[in-house]
């Protein structure tokens, strides 16, 4: 453990404790000897103005005088080499699942982690490659739009834009009061009270043009009415739901099923077989369908019997286009 380390651990010792901390102890923890302990303590007393107290007795001990040590931080941003190295990760996270949305403003703070780290390592580069992170299903998202979006979402104004609708490819233009931003399934969407239909709506991000950030502050939405509409019913297609699904999964896909999360209000349950059955609740349809067809024969949607019969006419569908020549 190197000084700066040293220091770290030593003030959160002595800022946690409800009791002098003896000299063994802080020994053990700092894993130093006395002389560096003795050191550690007059540097962070006196060049960096820690309210530390010696309390005598048979071994000395320390702690932060109780007014002072409650008001007292490190000056600036003080990590350790762990929590740098989870946030250079977490900057890789960002920097890949969405190019370009943030690369540019955390390149200073990157370059910034990296040097610290080296700095208390070896000097040698880290190997930031073997983090690894595979977007799947990435639309392409205009990096403008999304920096207006985000802005406004922070900034508490409402926000005005052009929108092309996916499922009709008909443009509307749109003034919201833009409530939260969701990541969903490497994709961003917009959470808003739409102005126009006086109703809660979502917009994918990736669909918006022409974004302004309005001076006239954002509607505020209470978050619970707010999950109500928007995260009460299955994925992205949100709104009240209708019907609870029940889906039962083989139990070759019941490995992978049982551990997976796909609402928040699901239930799972092991069959006797060694089936799994999932329940959750779905408004639209569509994507929860979408996500059972990837399992092939391993799932069987069980109810409603419209969710059912829907699966059916897809299957059927399906089936039909490979019965003549390929086309």
């Amino acid at each position: 453990m190197d000084r700066y380390e040293r220091t770290l651990t030593l003030h959160r010792l002595l800022k946690s404790a409800h009791y002098p901390v003896p000299l063994g102890k802080l020994m053990e923890e700092l894993d130093c000897s006395r002389a560096t302990l003795y050191r550690d303590i007059a540097f962070l007393r006196d060049a960096l103005g820690a309210p530390i107290e010696s309390v005598g007795g048979e071994q000395a001990a320390w702690r932060y005088e109780q007014a002072e040590g409650e008001r007292f931080e490190l000056p600036g941003l003080w990590l350790t080499s762990d929590e740098l190295a989870a946030l250079l990760a977490l900057n890789e996270l960002i920097g890949r699942s969405g190019p370009g949305v943030l690369a540019g403003s955390l390149a200073p703070f990157k370059s910034r982690i990296e040097h610290l780290l080296s700095d208390r390592g070896s000097g040698k580069a880290l190997p930031i490659e073997r983090i690894r992170v595979i977007p799947w299903g990435a639309r392409k998202l205009d990096q403008q739009a999304f920096r207006v979006v985000a802005g406004a979402v922070l900034e508490r104004k409402q926000l005005r834009f052009r929108y092309r609708a996916r499922t009709t490819g008909t443009d509307s233009r749109r003034t919201v009061s833009p409530q939260r931003l969701t990541h969903y399934r490497d994709n961003w969407y917009l959470d808003v009270w739409d102005h126009d239909r006086e109703a809660l709506r979502s917009f994918a991000v990736d669909r918006i043009a022409e974004a302004q950030a309005l001076d006239a502050p954002a509607r505020d939405v209470p978050a619970a009415e707010l999950d109500q509409a928007l995260a009460s019913s299955y994925g992205i297609f949100a709104g009240q739901p209708k019907a609870w699904a029940t889906i039962r999964f083989s139990s070759h896909a019941a490995r992978w099923v049982a551990d997976e999360h796909w609402h928040s209000q699901q239930k799972g349950a092991w069959l006797p077989d060694g089936r799994y059955e999932l329940q959750l609740p779905y408004s639209n349809s569509k994507e929860l369908l979408m996500d059972v067809l990837k399992y092939g024969p391993d799932a069987e949607v069980i109810a409603p019997l419209p969710l059912r019969e829907e699966m059916k006419i897809l299957l059927q569908l399906a089936q039909g286009a490979y019965q003549g020549p390929s086309r």
